[in-house]
């Protein structure tokens, strides 16, 4: 399960405001503000949402100990040549 420290990292990482991720989540900024201060009140379906919205900025969540001892944490994921093009660079000069 993902804590709220981690949501809130998460968003300042990819430079998001509560507004921003309301908006990219489809979810009432007080949704955002309850997931954020105490994630064991929130409804399930939003916490989902707002992972999903964090993950496709390119947030990946670490559980406990995932990576290096220590608790859970948040990271941008490494963006490989193989992982095709990235989504800031999509246009109409690279459609197939």
């Amino acid at each position: 399960m993902i804590t709220a420290a981690q949501i809130r990292g998460a968003r300042a990482m990819v430079g998001l405001t509560t507004e921003d991720l309301a908006a990219d989540s489809k979810l009432p900024l007080s949704s955002i503000e309850i997931i954020e201060s105490d994630i064991a009140a929130a409804d399930a379906k939003a916490i989902l949402a707002v992972r999903a919205a964090l993950e496709a900025r390119g947030i990946l969540f670490l559980a406990s100990g995932s990576q290096d001892p220590g608790g859970p944490g948040v990271r941008l994921k490494s963006w490989d040549e193989d992982d095709g093009i990235r989504p800031e660079d999509l246009n109409a000069t690279n459609d197939d």
